[in-house]
């Protein structure tokens, strides 16, 4: 293999072997599976199986179901006998956490056991243990003891099994030798992995998931390039973002993260994890999925590649020069399109982060403000706030007085004619294969090499877009010109789920790859803007349009840590050993927190999720009980049961301990 995925220039299939999860067929070219996870508490068979039916019937080809002890492992037959009785044959998921014994018992029961090889037999205390290399080959052979026997039931059943690691719960053996990253991550299923080959089991699927899609991508990567180097073959691939959130942070940390995969062929069933009920992941799964071509096409017109330039399995971003405030060591420009207002009025910017007060003649700038504003051939008839600035076409710009608020765009061809041009700052615009002309002609690109005043602008209408435009920043790489360059996508979607899905994959998959200093996002002629509503929000045209794609442009920039405008909450989905109303507790915390730029807040509704899975957060909100919460510092405990009722003044004031918060 030579990349991870079989073609870098287009959309084609990874193939991985094929795994019988009760008669659906998983792998090996197989549809791409959509799964989900119940929210109620295993025990109440009833409930579970009411939940369970409304998500097969949304669309769920696979139902998992917490059991996080032998209990709950056994009564996983009555929720099976039900919804048998019901009708209902979708192959069922055992989750096991800690217990190897629930795991061994549900598998004589349900299709398929997704263990953690974080804590399943490994310990995590977070503890640093330095282990010579003989210790470390008893620790491996402790782990092959205790982890056979469920291989040979599972071999005797015909069960399935998901060996699903998670970034924040690498035990502590793996941590003490590989770190937090993405080869401790692959190694600990690789651990697994190689226990189950030697018993000659194969039914398995594998995930890599993080709350950080960054993490994520470069961890399935690395896991497929290790797969085929050590065995020759790929296993099927379980792809998610887990604790990605609700709302639109959400959707488009997973969409980043599984779409962005998705897009290069990698992955053979997805799990959108919400903190919604689980219903509503469906829907979710399906835009992701849809998205991809039914059919490889042969003639993509897109030049091939040899070799990569970068590195895909470790993030650095593109070295570029700095053209004003663009490009550098500087953050990402947000650059919001205007121009479809026939006169652009000053409460037209309140979308987009500046506030205009008439009586005192002022602007309140937020932290979400775009940088820039696309306007087409209008120059505006009001002073603009300080810091933002406008982009025009050249004829608009020669028109405007003042220079230092106005910048010309042009296509390549307009800017190697033109006879006027910015002395400061000019943005060109290039199509990225879009059409078959001259597809190995790059000659195009001399004209602005290393201009320091050119800004590049990248935009496609290719089928294969990511690819498109990454083959373009492959051959700026390659001819080593360091123009900084803003991504632009256009949709033509029609629902808001599917317009957060196109501009989170089109730009967040670069994004995650060091590509990009800007954003740009816009509506084709063909999308749907009416009506728009995301969790209970409802965006009408045309300024809550401008409000709705400039928040996603700086999500996307927050969920691949290219720029923080905002807080950032880790929040689990529900399951059955939630403790407390996640959802309603998570509209809580983030009513009261939601100003604190830069501050990651995990909200986890068991020790499970916490404080592991909690990762990289700054602060952490733990289920320990019923009516009883535990709050964190990082991965430290800073104060134990606290009755619910009061646990978020509580958090408040530990934020105010460590100097986290900031009144409104």
């Amino acid at each position: 293999m030579q990349f991870y995925c079989e073609n870098i220039t287009t959309y084609q299939r990874l193939k991985t072997k094929e795994v019988n999860i009760g008669g659906l067929l998983l792998g090996n070219f197989h549809p791409i599976r959509v799964q989900t996870m119940t929210t109620t508490d295993t025990m109440n068979t009833e409930a579970t199986v009411a939940q369970s039916i409304r998500c097969i019937e949304a669309g769920a080809e696979l139902i998992r179901i917490t059991a996080p002890s032998k209990n709950e492992a056994e009564n996983l037959l009555n929720i099976k006998n039900e919804l048998r009785r019901h009708g209902y044959h979708t192959p069922l998921v055992a989750d096991i956490h800690f217990t190897p014994n629930a795991a061994e018992m549900a598998a004589r029961i349900v299709e398929k056991v997704r263990i953690n090889p974080g804590n399943y037999v490994d310990k995590k205390k977070f503890e640093q243990i330095e282990y010579s290399d003989a210790e470390y080959v008893e620790e491996i052979e402790r782990i092959r003891e205790r982890f056979t026997p469920l291989l040979k039931i599972c071999k005797e059943y015909g069960t399935a099994m998901r060996i699903g690691t998670n970034h924040g719960s690498l035990s502590d053996r793996i941590m003490s030798r590989y770190g937090d990253t993405p080869i401790g991550m692959v190694e600990s299923a690789m651990e697994f992995l190689r226990i189950a080959r030697a018993e000659s089991y194969h039914q398995i699927v594998l995930s890599m998931k993080s709350s950080n899609p960054q993490v994520m991508v470069q961890a399935y990567r690395l896991l497929i390039k290790t797969m085929f180097d050590e065995f020759g073959e790929i296993y099927p691939l379980h792809l998610g973002v887990t604790e990605a959130g609700d709302g639109e942070d959400g959707r488009i940390k997973s969409a980043i993260g599984i779409g962005s995969l998705l897009s290069d062929g990698i992955g053979d069933t997805i799990r959108v994890s919400l903190t919604e009920d689980p219903e509503f992941e469906i829907p979710v799964c399906n835009d992701l999925v849809k998205r991809l071509p039914r059919q490889l096409e042969k003639k993509h017109h897109i030049p091939v590649v040899d070799k990569l330039p970068y590195n895909p399995f470790e993030y650095k971003r593109r070295e570029t020069f700095s053209v004003n405030n663009i490009g550098g060591k500087q953050v990402p420009v947000v650059v919001a399109d205007m121009s479809k207002y026939e006169k652009i009025r000053p409460d037209h910017l309140q979308g987009i982060g500046y506030k205009y007060d008439s009586i005192t003649d002022k602007w309140t700038i937020g932290d979400a403000a775009a940088d820039y504003i696309f306007t087409g051939n209008q120059v505006l008839d009001f002073a603009l706030p300080g810091t933002l600035k406008v982009i025009v076409y050249p004829a608009a710009w020669q028109q405007a007085t003042d220079k230092s608020k106005y910048f010309p765009i042009f296509s390549d061809k307009g800017f190697s004619e033109a006879i006027l041009k910015s002395e400061e700052l000019n943005f060109v615009m290039i199509d990225c294969f879009s059409d078959e002309t001259n597809i190995n002609d790059f000659t195009f690109l001399e004209t602005v090499a290393n201009d320091a005043t050119v800004v590049i602008c990248l935009s496609t209408t290719h089928k294969y877009a990511i690819q498109a435009v990454r083959r373009i920043f492959i051959e700026l790489l390659n001819r080593k010109i360091k123009n900084p360059v803003v991504l632009i996508s256009d949709s033509a979607a029609q629902t808001p789920d599917e317009h957060l899905i196109h501009f989170a994959i089109e730009t967040g998959s670069l994004f995650l790859e060091g590509m990009g200093d800007g954003i740009c996002l816009g509506y084709s002629a063909a999308a749907q803007m009416n009506n728009m509503q995301i969790s209970g929000r409802t965006y009408l045209p045309v300024n809550d349009i401008n409000q709705f794609t400039n928040n996603t442009a700086f999500s996307i920039l927050q969920a691949t840590r290219t720029r923080i405008s905002k807080t950032e909450y880790i929040s689990c989905p529900s399951c059955g050993r939630t403790l407390f109303d996640l959802q309603e507790t998570t509209a809580k915390i983030r009513a009261v927190t939601h100003h604190l730029k830069g501050v990651k807040i995990a909200i986890m509704g068991c020790i499970v999720n916490g404080p592991g899975e909690m990762a990289d957060a700054d602060f952490g909100y733990v289920g320990s009980g019923p009516g009883k919460i535990t709050l964190y510092k990082g991965k430290e405990i800073v104060k134990r049961n606290i009755n619910s009722e009061v646990a978020v003044e509580e958090l408040i004031g530990l934020l105010k301990e460590h100097g986290a918060w900031v009144e409104k």
